[in-house]
């Protein structure tokens, strides 16, 4: 519950108008990137700027069925609770609520896009880092009001693994290997030209943060529907759900899930952005060519070949950052670390990102004349 209502921003805490946040949108792009890859007409629309406008229209419409049910999913546990925090409900009182959350969801949607859209960052880690940043003015009164002399080293505790992660982040984040590129010269009109020296930047972590946006959505799913099953008339469903439940409050195998999960998404998603053979094409069009590596096919080999060694690197410390909270918690017995760990790891990823994009928008401006 408290990593739903971090992506919420809190708002599932108040129970707000958009308490399901920007989880439904997300797990329909992870819905369709899947497809894209097993899906030959999806991988050739996502290909052109049309296919993947298509793609993103088909997007936004099953975010709407996935926040409904949702959405239902939470008032319907929210009902089964013991503190009573939902009463009975009427079956239109039921569909008022329903079609209020998931307008909040396409709200919420629309602004992500629409920032996304004005190049400022990617507008749905925007959106999960300002509910997150939000939150910190509260974290800090409540551990001010009940601070005790015997939690000081909680607190050194606390210090130790924000420094930790952040430097962590800002590494793998920064880090990057340059491919040399060398341009033939060619002769146009009488007149020389080319024959300079450039290089291709391989980021050690291509997809940034949102392996860890990718992996909290879906490692926090199955333990969400086995919840809705647990009261199931059916005694296998019920113990099915039952099991799942307990399974995943099993602290060392959702560690497991957490790593395996940021680790694949890590590649999944540098797969979706990355591609070798297009950033091969177009060298061999501008003349260009890696010293020693023929162009065309072959190079395409060697990116593809080089971003899977240097990605391994960083998806393997993506992935041990992501549940070193987990860990320290272990050891500790802190059981709000695992939370401010994840906030962390968005807060820190999601600012350098949005940085880089503002300094390149003002280096095209500079560029414009404007």
């Amino acid at each position: 519950m408290g990593l739903l209502n971090l992506f919420s921003g809190g708002s599932m805490e108040n129970f707000s108008v958009i308490m399901m946040s920007v989880g439904p949108y997300i797990t329909a792009s992870i819905i369709f990137q899947l497809l894209a890859m097993i899906v030959p007409s999806l991988e050739e629309m996502n290909k052109e700027e049309s296919g993947r406008q298509k793609i993103n229209m088909w997007t936004r419409w099953l975010t709407v069925p996935l926040a409904a049910l949702q959405g239902f999913s939470m008032i319907t546990l929210l009902r089964r609770s013991s503190h009573n925090i939902i009463p009975v409900l009427s079956p239109f009182d039921l569909a008022v609520m329903l079609i209020t959350i998931t307008a909040g969801t396409i709200f919420v949607m629309w602004l992500g896009e629409l920032i996304s859209e004005r190049k400022v960052g990617n507008g749905i880690s925007l959106l999960i880092f300002a509910g997150i940043v939000s939150r910190i003015p509260t974290s800090l009164q409540q551990i001010m009001a009940n601070f005790d002399q015997t939690q000081f080293f909680t607190l050194l505790w606390f210090v130790a693994i924000a420094i930790l992660t952040i430097v962590g982040v800002v590494i793998v984040s920064e880090g990057q290997r340059n491919i040399p590129v060398q341009y033939a010269k060619q002769l146009r009109g009488g007149r020389m030209f080319g024959g300079s020296t450039s290089h291709l930047p391989l980021r050690v972590n291509m997809a940034g943060v949102i392996p860890i946006i990718f992996a909290v959505s879906v490692v926090l799913f199955p333990p969400l529907v086995a919840q809705f099953f647990i009261q199931a008339k059916t005694h296998f469903i019920a113990q099915a759900a039952q099991w799942t439940y307990d399974l995943f409050q099993n602290q060392l195998f959702y560690a497991i899930i957490y790593f395996i999960l940021v680790f694949a998404f890590t590649f999944f998603y540098t797969e979706v952005v990355f591609h070798p053979n297009q950033i091969a094409e177009n060298l061999q069009k501008q003349g260009g060519f890696i010293p020693g590596i023929r162009p065309g096919r072959h190079t395409a080999e060697y990116l593809a070949n080089t971003t899977y060694k240097i990605l391994l690197a960083g998806a393997l410390f993506l992935s041990l950052i992501a549940i070193l909270p987990l860990i320290m918690r272990y050891f500790t017995d802190i059981q709000s670390l695992a939370i401010g760990g994840t906030s962390l790891l968005i807060v820190v990823s999601v600012v350098i990102e949005t940085v880089k994009q503002i300094e390149s928008q003002l280096t095209m401006r500079q560029y414009d004349g404007v």
